[in-house]
């Protein structure tokens, strides 16, 4: 598991770095703006990619997007993070393909060298 996804803080430790209140991580809970870890006892846990998006709303937020504003926002970014890491597998099959490709022409290239004859060896058959 990534460090960042552990989820090591309670609602009052989050809320404190958050610089929000711990209701407050409820109604964002609520609204399904985050979705925190659970203990068997059914415990909010937070992690530190948690705490980073009770900050990324924040900062929302304060620029006076509303939580519904939020949530879109948030939905297109997760958006836009898959499609660029999609891109960036698909460039890496590109380059590999074209790679590949290079070295099939290459190789036939090598090949046209074995086949060619010597021009002094050569039969040139004269017309008159």
């Amino acid at each position: 598991m990534n460090p960042e996804e552990r989820a090591l803080y309670i609602i009052s430790v989050a809320a404190e770095l958050a610089g929000v209140h711990p209701q407050t991580l409820r109604i964002y809970e609520r609204k399904g703006l985050i979705e925190p870890a659970r203990t068997q006892g059914r415990s909010r846990r937070y992690s530190e990619r948690d705490v980073a998006l009770l900050r990324r709303i924040q900062e929302l937020t304060n620029e006076g997007v509303s939580l519904a504003g939020v949530k879109k926002i948030l939905d297109l970014e997760a958006e836009l993070e898959d499609a660029q890491a999609e891109i960036d597998q698909l460039r890496a099959q590109l380059e590999q393909a074209f790679e590949e490709a290079r070295e099939a022409v290459n190789r036939v290239h090598r090949q046209y060298r074995r086949d060619l004859v010597p021009v002094t060896k050569a039969v040139v058959r004269i017309r008159n």
